[in-house]
């Protein structure tokens, strides 16, 4: 299974690194350039073990997924429920430290894969590696922008 992953070092603190990573709605999309919409499901109104959500992709693509790990301020990952056609399974995490510098958080996010059908997942699961490596490295610039968006640090420190 192909696994992509991107990390940074961002000037806050680990809990106020991982509430920037929480943030939904406005502003959410003030950081993240890869949704165009996201929304929890059935009810719920934050994010937590097992709850689901509905992300749409700045491209169209969608996907429902479920949080596997919610554990503030360290990490959190999530599952694929449903999503686009061609992949089999869809996975991440996301993991926040301390910086070894002793300043900021160190921010180390993860995905991994599977794409069918399975004579053209070789071929998929490369061009995926590329895809998903692009988006993830932008993703993870736009939250290192977010954790110095004094807007959004408002918004998860108020």
């Amino acid at each position: 299974m192909p696994v992509v992953s991107a990390e940074i070092v961002v000037p806050v603190d680990p809990a106020t690194a991982f509430a920037v990573s929480q943030t939904s709605g406005r502003v959410r999309r003030r950081w993240d350039p890869f949704i165009s919409e996201q929304q929890f499901l059935d009810g719920a109104t934050t994010a937590g073990k097992d709850v689901l959500t509905f992300t749409r992709q700045r491209l169209g693509f969608s996907m429902v997924s479920r949080y596997v790990s919610y554990a503030p301020p360290t990490n959190v990952g999530m599952v694929m429920v449903d999503g686009p056609w061609f992949f089999t399974k869809f996975g991440g995490g996301w993991r926040f430290s301390p910086a070894s510098s002793g300043s900021g958080t160190l921010a180390v996010w993860k995905y991994n894969f599977s794409c069918r059908p399975a004579w053209l997942a070789p071929m998929a699961e490369w061009i995926g590696v590329r895809v998903l490596g692009f988006e993830i490295r932008r993703r993870i610039a736009g939250f290192a922008r977010g954790c110095a968006d004094p807007v959004v640090l408002e918004a998860v420190r108020g």
